[in-house]
């Protein structure tokens, strides 16, 4: 599997690369569907969603979307929503994940690839809860020792 372009999240005032698709069940729980322009791109959109603070509660947004219905007619945020400039992510429970810092290792796989630390946000029903960081370490290098004999060097 590729490596999937990521999300955005502006928190704080700036933007950041989300690796967490908070769309991805209301899309599944309405029966909305979208194209793959490429495989970096499977889900088909790309979203822009922001924490915002309202009364002393953080709240996840979604401000920005750009979806493909077919590979020529892209879709936007009010096209999937009318008559909003932005959405609050009600049905959004879990964790989001943003990488920060130096790439450590490059998986070309979905979000796979380990930066050196990644800022882990907690939501429940789009209500920030929880953050913190969590520091990552280069993955260490396994030897051909530790795979399978099949997929070893010079196997039949």
């Amino acid at each position: 599997m590729t490596a999937q372009v990521s999300e955005r999240l502006i928190y704080g005032g700036k933007e950041i690369p989300l690796f967490t698709n908070p769309l991805s069940l209301y899309l599944k729980n309405s029966g909305t569907r979208f194209v793959s322009p490429h495989t970096a791109n499977w889900r088909g959109y790309v979203g822009t969603w922001e924490i915002l603070e309202h009364a002393g509660v953080e709240r996840l947004y979604l401000v920005g979307l750009s979806a493909h219905k077919s590979y020529e007619e892209l879709l936007d945020l009010s096209d999937v929503f009318p008559g909003h400039d932005k959405v609050f992510a009600h049905w959004f429970t879990g964790e989001l994940r943003c990488p920060q810092g130096a790439q450590l290792e490059y998986r070309h796989m979905g979000y796979g690839s380990v930066y050196e630390y990644d800022l882990l946000m907690e939501f429940k029903q789009g209500v920030l809860v929880n953050k913190h960081a969590r520091h990552n370490q280069v993955p260490e290098k396994k030897e051909e020792k530790d795979y399978p004999s099949f997929l070893r060097r010079g196997a039949q």
